[in-house]
This record gives structure tokens, C-alpha cells and sequence, in this order.
């Protein structure tokens, strides 16, 4: 495997335009993490918010943008069991989905259905599942129910 990728610098914060196609190393897999093989990220509220300089990165986690990506796993750490190389996962990472590989802990990562495709599955583990803990879980709303979303898009 080689030694670095292909990853999403953020030059400056800020616009969009402060983000830049680079290289960085490729990330050093602990003993209770995968590196994935990015395939497909998405673009969450976080992610705008650090890329704006309004949102550090979590210590200890990588300061390349993105916290949810689909792919599949290119190397397991040690004490991984319940993975192998070649699975198709989703994952909620504390950043470092824009680029070609992430590290994800092994506990936070879930299979991909064979129904859903990269892209799909990319929006699952943050996107997702917020909403859906928050609308049917917490919220108690049930089938045959209608609700109005305001600030779907994070604002």
C-alpha cells in the first residue's frame, strides 16, 4: 500500500474555495480501527462549520473534513474481529472523509445493505439516524403522522 493519498486540504477557512484537491499521509491504523477505502462522503452542518474555522477537530483526529463515509475496509487493526478487509461499510468518523482512505473505530461502523450503493449509505450514520432518533425515536411520531421540517438543511 502506498504511503500517501489523495485528500481535500483546507488551504484557508472560510468559502469553498479555501478547499483544495492535495496529498496527505495516509493515516496509521490503531489497534481498534479500519482504515476504509472511501468510495463516497458526505457533506454535513460540522464539516461547513470547520471548514469556516468555527469548529475545531476533535483532539487527536484528523484535520481533513468529513465525518461520514461509505466504503470498504482496506486494513483492520489488531484487535479487530469483526471485520475483514473487503467489507462493504458506512461509518461515522470524527474527520478525515474527504480523502481516499479514513480511519474509523471498529465500533463505529456499520455494514452496508446490498440495497443501498456508496453514495446512499454515505449520509446514513450521522444524517440519517439524527433524524431519525429524533423524529420517531425521541419524538414519538408514528406512521400515518405529518410534520413540517424547518432548517432541514442545518441552519
Amino acid at each position: 500500500m502506498v504511503d500517501t493519498m489523495r485528500a481535500v486540504i483546507l488551504k484557508s477557512h472560510g468559502p469553498a474555495e479555501g478547499l483544495v484537491l492535495g496529498t496527505s499521509p495516509l493515516p496509521e491504523v490503531g489497534p481498534e480501527q479500519v482504515l476504509i477505502k472511501v468510495r463516497a462522503a458526505s457533506v454535513n452542518r460540522p464539516d461547513i462549520m470547520q471548514r469556516e474555522g468555527n469548529y475545531p477537530p476533535p483532539p487527536g483526529e484528523s484535520d481533513i473534513l468529513g465525518l461520514e463515509v461509505a466504503g470498504t475496509v482496506a486494513t483492520v487493526g489488531k484487535e479487530v474481529t469483526n471485520w475483514r478487509v473487503g467489507d462493504r461499510v458506512m461509518a461515522l468518523i470524527g474527520g478525515g472523509g474527504y480523502a481516499e482512505y479514513a480511519l474509523a473505530h471498529a465500533g463505529h461502523m456499520m455494514r452496508i445493505p446490498d440495497v443501498l450503493d456508496f453514495r446512499q449509505a454515505a449520509c446514513i450514520c450521522e444524517t440519517y439516524i439524527t433524524a431519525y432518533l429524533n423524529l420517531f425515536m425521541l419524538g414519538g411520531f408514528n406512521e400515518g403522522q405529518f410534520a413540517l421540517v424547518h432548517g432541514g438543511g442545518g441552519e
